[in-house]
């Protein structure tokens, strides 16, 4: 099981667990490859270029669709063709956290705020092309408003500038900031989810809050290279589904503010080209470009 980020990290942690659940029920070991790299591009190249047999399988990030946009032709393969679905496993909501000296406790306030002043308001990101930065850009856009995306060089220090406040806000994934707000050191606005996230009601979607529509959140899946055997693929399927909606995993998903999402291969297959439409048409607007 390839996994395109680094070893330690929450994504690396879902896999892990995921693996531990599939050595069982196959009863042979999976074993996690972390080939991280590129903007996952490594990783994912390994597996698009893999002998087709269901032994060798990719955990695939909403990065696979970000990238084909901002990479668009520069991708050593075909985000869509070079693989074969097997399941969605979880959304992770993006959530809106502004520092608690910003006078606004809702988001039509943020936004009237950021309207009163242009380009006077910045948000920090993990990088040019990342989720988080994309999640901002389409705030811009759909707000009709301009808040200043500030890059920085990893998840890490993008949450450390808001917290230190050398920018104001910032759209991170639960789990990283939750902590902060639940101490006070950071002031949650609303989540990206289409709905509320089932284990943190009292947060509002921005959707809900003002932004009709809006929605922006990270998730992670699972693909095989093109041509894996379709009774292979539906197997994989069945039981990493099975694998997720296992109370232990789903609870501990829910826990960190994730969200489960299995589905069909066909499912995943339609969701990714979704998001590879949505997210090109922002890096268009945006004019963003790969780091």
């Amino acid at each position: 099981l390839v996994t395109p980020v680094l070893a330690g990290g929450g994504a690396d942690a879902t896999v892990r667990m995921l693996a531990g659940k599939l050595s069982e029920t196959f009863n042979q070991r999976v074993v996690v490859d972390n080939r991280p790299g590129a903007s996952n591009i490594i990783g994912t190249d390994i597996v698009a270029k893999a002998t087709p047999d269901g032994y060798t399988i990719l955990w695939v990030s909403s990065t696979h669709a970000i990238n084909a946009g901002v990479r668009k032709g520069k991708l050593p393969f075909d985000p869509l063709t070079d693989f074969a679905p097997i399941t969605l496993f979880a959304k992770i909501p993006f959530i809106l956290v502004v520092h608690p000296s910003l006078p606004v406790k809702s988001v039509p306030e943020m936004i009237a705020l950021a309207r009163k002043n242009p380009e006077q308001l910045s948000y920090s990101h993990p990088g040019a092309g990342n989720s988080g930065h994309l999640a901002g850009e389409l705030f811009n856009s759909m707000a009709k408003v301009k808040i200043l995306a500030v890059p920085y060089k990893g998840t890490a220090p993008a949450g450390i500038a808001v917290l230190s406040g050398e920018v104001q806000l910032t759209f991170s994934s639960i789990p990283t900031v939750l902590p902060h707000v639940r101490a006070g050191r950071l002031r949650a606005l609303g989540v990206g989810n289409a709905e509320r996230v089932p284990s943190l009601p009292e947060f509002p979607t921005i959707s809900e809050s003002g932004l009709k529509g809006y929605e922006a959140y990270a998730w992670g899946g699972m693909l095989a290279p093109a041509g894996t055997p379709k009774e292979i693929v539906a197997r994989l399927n069945k039981e990493t589904v099975a694998s997720i909606r296992m109370k232990e995993i789903s609870d501990q998903l829910l826990k960190e503010g994730t969200v489960p999402t299995p589905s069909s291969p066909e499912e995943f297959g339609a969701y990714i080209k979704t998001e590879i439409d949505k997210w090109g048409a922002v890096v268009r607007m945006a004019n963003i470009k790969g780091e």
